[in-house]
């Protein structure tokens, strides 16, 4: 299959919808201050340059801590595992490219063939030499909303294309194109909210698999959507009063609650599942570390940070119980006198039982 004609400036869907058609180069900067789309394009590009190898991770570096010498240290060394390019990549790498400017832009003119950098930046001046050099021998990738004109025009129509992919491809459902301009006229177009509200969507779809603009009429609010996520992060970070408020204004806004706890499961069931992991590899002593874990329970890639603090405070044992939580609060809002008080003390409930200070009452 021919690659799509070189050029030296991408934005994220480019890299996104078709990944494999990407002339990729030992230098890649990913530029723009949406992290879901840098997270979503750093993953692809990995996946080619690694042909989705597992055991050809890309070597992670903390762009405010990270030294160059470090960096090159790293893009010379030989691999272990997999046959791929060795890839690095540099995170928030803006602080490490104001220090180290003049010695990239060497680098980028003599770069190593067997190695790819990839530089995560919030800004870059397409002005300056290391830009220029980049954009003459390496590849630019733009990951932010454009303001207005033909370039928000393009941005919001591959926005749009990628929904229907993402939804085939992550939740096995059929997102119709009336169905998807229907989500983003309705949600500002920020890739990780509409992505989670793809997600959320996809289970309440159910059996049929199908998510048309019925669907989105019924379900999705702007405002509704932002809070939902709000209230399902306090949640897990123990935050039980933010987490009741939050909840509060949904359901005063005319959410329905037995629609919340679906969504509120599908985070926690991973959150279970990871933590079933963890148990797993301790008992067969192999190494595994809670990032890890998450990303095996399906947790997507921009949520691992915070995953990981949420994590931590629920702490094992109550990780342990979620599935037997989350199938009691299942039951108790499907049982045939569930009226909507009830399913709202369902949702309190599994709300204070993650709540900090429940947390410190079991043992570690």
């Amino acid at each position: 299959m021919a690659k799509k004609p070189a050029t030296s400036i991408l934005t994220g869907f480019d890299v996104l919808l078709d990944p494999a058609k990407v002339d990729t180069r030992p230098v890649c900067v990913i530029v723009g201050d949406d992290g879901f789309l840098q997270h979503e394009v750093r993953r692809a590009l990995a996946a080619v340059l690694t042909g989705n190898d597992p055991d050809a991770a890309p070597d992670l570096l903390d762009g405010d801590t990270a030294q160059l010498r470090e960096v090159l240290d790293a893009l010379s060394e030989m691999s272990l595992f997999g046959s791929g390019r060795r890839i690095v990549v540099v995170e928030d790498a803006d602080a490490l490219v104001k220090e180290y400017r003049e010695r990239l832009e060497d680098y980028v003119a003599k770069p190593r063939s067997d190695a790819v950098l990839i530089l995560e930046v919030t800004t870059w001046p397409s002005n300056t030499r290391l830009a220029k050099a980049v954009a003459s021998a390496g590849l630019t990738i733009k990951c932010q909303t454009p303001d207005k004109g033909a370039e928000l025009t393009a941005f919001t129509r591959q926005l749009k294309d990628w929904l229907i992919a993402v939804a085939r491809r992550d939740f096995d459902s059929d997102l119709a194109k009336p169905a998807v301009d229907q989500l983003v006229d309705l949600i500002p177009p920020e890739p990780g909210i509409l992505y989670q509200e793809v997600a959320r969507l996809a289970l309440l779809a159910g059996a049929s698999q199908k998510i048309d603009a019925a669907l989105v009429r019924d379900n999705v609010g702007g405002w509704r959507v932002r809070k939902t996520w709000d209230m399902i992060d306090a949640a897990a970070d123990g935050r039980a009063s933010d987490a009741l408020e939050q909840l509060d204004r949904l359901l005063a806004a005319g959410e329905e609650p037995h629609a919340l706890l679906p969504q509120m499961a599908s985070t926690l069931r991973k959150f279970a599942l990871a933590v079933r992991l963890f148990d797993q590899a301790e008992t067969r002593r192999q190494g595994m570390s809670i990032r890890q874990s998450l990303e095996r329970a399906g947790m997507p890639p921009f949520k691992l940070n915070d995953a990981e603090r949420q994590l931590k405070q629920i702490g094992r044992p109550r990780a342990r119980q979620l599935y037997r939580w989350l199938l009691a609060a299942d039951l108790a809002t499907k049982d045939y006198n569930s009226s909507k008080d009830r399913a709202r003390r369902v949702l309190e409930t599994l709300i204070v039982r993650l709540s900090q200070q429940a947390g410190a009452a079991v043992p570690r």
